[in-house]
């Protein structure tokens, strides 16, 4: 499972950025007109409004999860969260507590 968390990483990452990259190269770093142009239309609000409430669902998940199975670098999937979005922090997280199981498995085998 833990290459196809990292496979998901990797398109969560990338995908996301090919779409944006082109954007960006027109317009630049313009923050009102992003906002403006993601919420041109209803159907666009609508899944912005998705994908917002899906980070912070996902956010509060990573928060107490992390803290009830005792995993460090809990943060890390925060970060993705909210440099990328929930395509690379959902993948990232969850890896990252295989890993943590999986270390614990070990551990506690011996």
């Amino acid at each position: 499972m833990q290459a196809i968390y990292l496979v998901l990483c990797l398109l969560g990452s990338v995908l996301p950025f090919t779409q944006l990259a082109p954007w960006l190269a027109q317009h630049g770093l313009q923050p009102v007109l992003l906002l403006q142009t993601a919420l041109a239309t209803p159907v666009a609000a609508f899944a912005w409004a998705d994908v917002l409430l899906s980070a912070v669902t996902m956010a509060v998940f990573i928060m107490m999860e992390s803290r009830r199975i005792g995993m460090r670098r809990w943060w890390l999937p925060l970060l993705a969260l909210l440099c990328v979005g929930v395509s690379l922090a959902l993948p990232l997280f969850l890896l990252l507590r295989e890993q943590h199981s999986n270390a614990n498995a070990a551990t506690s085998s011996h």
